[in-house]
């Protein structure tokens, strides 16, 4: 689980998001689209048209941070087009979402996981 103070929020942004963006693609959504200082110390969320990737920006007091999740199978439950730009969630809901936890419906979503393979002796 996320451990964050309650003072730093957490935005995603609806809809998709080119993946392409770096750093600076993705600080110039914040600050025009999402109307937040990307300064502010929140976290922003963004994902690819197909919810596999999902991209979050932070600023760290000294320097911007850009963390990537990518599924190797599965989605991840991302708002709807419609509605405000951006959505805002607290940290235990932003780890549910990463986790695979669809709150819509209380399901987990199948997750891509890897079984390591023991050798025989």
């Amino acid at each position: 689980m996320l451990s964050l103070p309650p003072s730093v929020r957490i935005y995603l942004a609806r809809g998709s998001t080119d993946m392409r963006r770096g750093i600076n693609g993705l600080y110039a959504l914040a600050r025009d689209v999402l109307a937040v200082d990307p300064f502010s110390g929140h976290l922003f969320g963004f994902a690819n048209r197909r919810r596999d990737t999902i991209k979050i920006l932070v600023w760290d007091r000294s320097g911007f941070v850009l963390y990537t999740k990518r599924l190797e199978r599965g989605t991840f439950t991302w708002p709807a087009t419609e509605g405000e730009a951006k959505v805002e969630m607290t940290s235990r809901e932003l780890t549910a979402l990463l986790e695979g936890l669809d709150a819509s419906s209380g399901t987990w979503r199948k997750r891509y996981e890897r079984i390591p393979v023991v050798a025989a002796c």
